[in-house]
């Protein structure tokens, strides 16, 4: 590989500029730390692309009490409970009664532009539409990070490079900084992949409830989400190999209503449906989340089924820790609280794995489950349904554990 013409040297380099990378270069910048970001995609792109997202209280006070827009206050949605569903009736979680807390309706995108508006508004180094092509020296004082710039003001036939003392990969489940470090290494990766899927819809409705629904049935899982006062998301448990072409709205509507009917007649209110996707199930975890001097957050260390609302609060509770170590770094020299980021991020992961993994297994229903299989699950919900602590156990999983 041919040498760079252009070198920057930073104290903090972030590949991956999702909410993740934002709010560290966020928290960084407001402690006067150095700190560049480089994305691969264009900002548009990220804006638009629509993806659900349930924030925990500690999310929305990182966002809030750091100065970034308050628009999920005034535009989320925030929520008390949730309604898990089966037998064909209806059983309401009170959070705020069980744990004295409650979880706010906020799509990632939308977190996404609050962070970049104001990365901008404070002259942060954000640099989009940035390939990253290498990881180097990860085990040395400068790792490196060479990359072209695919901008319609840069070269892409320039390498360029950026020098650092840390290196953070906030990249997304593809990361390509987890990727450069295999497990010859001494890394090892954990996954599971589920046998099924969810298929997603937007559509243009009423709220049908609430709070959101978790419904299970003989027919399969359902989630009755919502975006907004006349938006709504919807899933229902579906094959992986599942082609949205092949289902008409009519379809859907049918498909969904049967896995939320019951005795008290309850009615989905339906509307235009504008957005169909199939979204694959796994859960994946590398340890130790850092190689030398090149920490993982994110889903680029982890990801969880959607079914626990963990994905983006885990992200965020990664980067709260590991912004904690390199402010002790930076401030007083010490390592220790960088040495000790993995083990301390994968406590919280692995609670939220087992949380993902046991509210996924007792919601869904498997094609190969048998009789003793089904049952044994309505045994589950009924016994978390009636009893104060199952549903304080649910509560605060759901709700978010104290940041470490």
């Amino acid at each position: 590989m041919s040498a760079p013409e252009n070198i920057t040297r930073t104290t903090v380099g972030i590949v991956g500029g999702g909410p993740a990378g934002l709010l560290l270069s966020h928290l960084l910048s407001q402690q006067g730390i150095e700190n560049v970001v480089l994305e691969k995609r264009d900002h548009e792109t990220i804006a638009n692309t629509h993806r659900a997202g349930i924030l925990e209280q500690q999310a929305v006070t990182m966002l809030t009490e750091t100065g970034v827009d308050g628009r999920v206050l005034t535009e989320g949605d925030e929520h008390s409970g949730i309604n898990l569903r089966f037998n064909g009736e209806s059983h309401l979680l009170d959070f705020p009664d069980l744990v004295d807390a409650t979880v706010t309706l906020y799509a990632q995108n939308e977190v996404f532009v609050d962070l970049a508006a104001a990365r901008k508004r404070d002259g942060g180094d954000v640099r989009y539409e940035c390939e990253v092509v290498d990881v180097l020296d990860l085990k040395t004082d400068t790792p490196k990070v060479r990359f072209h710039d695919l901008s319609a003001g840069g070269d892409p036939n320039q390498l360029q490079e950026l020098l650092c003392d840390i290196l953070v990969g906030a990249d997304g489940s593809r990361s390509f900084c987890r990727r450069a470090v295999g497990e010859a290494e001494g890394h090892r990766d954990f996954k599971i992949e589920y046998p099924f899927a969810w298929f997603g819809i937007l559509t243009g409705a009423p709220k049908s409830f609430p709070e959101l629904i978790y419904a299970n049935s003989p027919h399969g899982f359902a989630l009755i989400s919502q975006r907004s006062e006349t938006v709504q998301r919807m899933y229902f448990q579906c094959d992986p190999g599942e082609n949205v072409d092949d289902w008409s709205d009519d379809r859907i509507w049918s498909e969904l209503q049967k896995r939320v009917d019951g005795p008290d007649g309850f009615q989905l209110k339906t509307g235009p449906i504008f957005d169909k996707t199939v979204l694959g199930f796994r859960s994946f975890v590398r340890e130790p989340m850092r190689h030398g001097n090149m920490f993982l957050a994110g889903d680029a260390a982890h990801t969880v089924p959607p079914t626990g609302a963990k994905g983006l609060n885990l992200a965020f509770a990664d980067i709260k820790v590991l912004f904690e170590a390199i402010e002790s770094y930076v401030s007083t020299g010490s390592k220790d609280l960088l040495d000790a980021y993995s083990d301390t991020a994968l406590k919280r992961v692995w609670k939220a794995q087992n949380f993902s993994y046991w509210m996924t297994s007792m919601l869904h229903t498997r094609q190969d489950a048998n009789p003793f299989e089904t049952k044994r699950a309505l045994g589950e919900l009924e016994t978390v349904t009636s009893s104060r602590y199952g549903q304080q156990y649910l509560a605060e999983s759901y709700t978010g554990w104290p940041h470490a």
